[in-house]
């Protein structure tokens, strides 16, 4: 993938994920996207409460995983680098 394909693959999921923000950001929570790796996983950052959250398993496969993945098929899976994938 050349640097401009992965840049705008980046601005797709970072408009996914400003459908689910507003929803972290209620409980003072936000997510950060630190890559995307040849094999088409995204690497997030839990930031806030969401780092510590015991739900964010749930948050992560029922909320981020499932409108990155709508939005944005070519990714096939999410994975944190803090906390749980």
């Amino acid at each position: 993938m050349s640097q401009s394909d992965k840049e705008i693959l980046l601005q797709r999921i970072e408009g996914a994920l400003d459908h689910v923000r507003p929803h972290l950001a209620v409980d003072g929570g936000n997510v950060e996207v630190i890559d995307v790796t040849e094999n088409n996983i995204l690497k997030i950052k839990w930031l806030g409460n969401c780092e510590g959250c015991s739900m964010s398993f749930f948050t992560m496969r029922a909320g981020i995983e499932e409108v990155v993945r709508r939005q944005v098929p070519e990714i096939v899976g999410v994975e944190a680098v803090n906390g749980v994938s």
